[in-house]
């Protein structure tokens, strides 16, 4: 008896906490997918004509989402949370500095380039509207999980190696600010997922000094979500 009032006194909020753990347990209280990370095979639409992609374009991606319920049977809810992306294009359009300016264009056909790329670093946040019919003690369940996805890009990227390797880094024509469309659904584990962008990757950019360049990203994949 003695040994519990002394355990009382020296740690009262670690009895409290378990007792609200086997409240909350009994009234069914629980959060589901918290945590994120998943990656995606990536396309571009909208290209200019001419240009394609090479190699496997790719995005990763990873964060924390919070769980919002909306029932007492808590399959019904939302989602909003914090997280990184990381996006790389493989294509065949040369972007280069020129007299302080930005060119897009084509390579010349003479020109034999070994790699080429495009890539994004972003700081995201998701917001999702989730259906599951999970319960506090069942960890396999279906989810179906759609919202929209914001993004601020603060590093980007254009790189191509030929004859000498050349870069350019946070060139003012990269849109900064992306959105899209996402949908993630599964049972257990293995999640699909979606992202159709509707912002243009680039502002005020013009291929071969003509066409309006209005890219917008399109990514399949897979999402992981733990608890």
């Amino acid at each position: 008896m003695k040994l519990i009032i002394v355990l009382l006194f020296l740690f009262p909020n670690a009895f409290y906490a378990q007792n609200t753990i086997d409240s909350k347990e009994k009234k069914g209280y629980y959060l589901e997918d918290q945590l994120y990370f998943g990656i995606t095979y990536s396309t571009l639409r909208k290209k200019p004509n001419g240009i394609n992609l090479r190699g496997f374009s790719n995005s990763f991606f990873l964060g924390y989402i919070r769980d919002i319920p909306f029932n007492s049977k808590r399959d019904f809810g939302i989602g909003i949370g914090v997280g990184y992306n990381k996006d790389t294009y493989f294509h065949d359009m040369k972007i280069e500095e020129d007299n302080n300016q930005i060119i897009f264009k084509n390579f010349d056909d003479v020109d034999v380039f070994n790699s080429n790329k495009l890539v994004f670093h972003k700081v995201e946040v998701p917001f999702e509207i989730r259906w599951r019919n999970s319960t506090i003690s069942d960890f396999k369940f279906w989810r179906v999980y759609t919202g929209v996805k914001f993004a601020y890009i603060f590093y980007s990227k254009a790189a191509y190696n030929l004859n000498g390797f050349q870069k350019i880094t946070n060139f003012k024509e990269v849109n900064k600010f992306q959105y899209g469309l996402t949908l993630s659904a599964g049972h257990g584990t293995w999640n699909g997922f979606v992202y159709y962008g509707l912002s243009n990757l680039f502002n005020n950019a013009k291929f071969n000094g003509e066409d309006t360049i209005k890219m917008k990203s399109l990514k399949f994949g897979l999402v992981f979500y733990i608890l």
